[in-house]
């Protein structure tokens, strides 16, 4: 029997829902005392920033890919080619 994975078509982006998430986790901590369980709480609303944060570094226009490097080592060794026949 093959199983089938369960999709869901979301209405909002991952930038939203991750914000979401982390204001609920807030809203969450701030209504129970200082402890271990709103430590946890403000712990994964930070996750849930810094998760925004990359997938806005990961998708931004800007980003580019590594450099192999194989590349970076056959450049150094044509600028020292060049450097010494200057």
């Amino acid at each position: 029997m093959i199983k089938r994975r369960n999709r869901t078509k979301h209405t909002k982006t991952f930038e939203e829902r991750l914000a979401e998430e982390a204001a609920r986790l807030k809203e969450a901590a701030a209504q129970l005392p200082p402890g271990a369980q709103r430590e946890l709480y403000l712990r994964r609303a930070r996750q849930a920033e810094t998760a925004s944060h990359i997938n806005e570094w990961l998708t931004s226009p800007g980003l580019q890919p590594p450099i192999a490097l194989e590349n970076m080592q056959v450049g150094k060794r044509a600028k020292r080619h060049r450097g010494a026949s200057d």
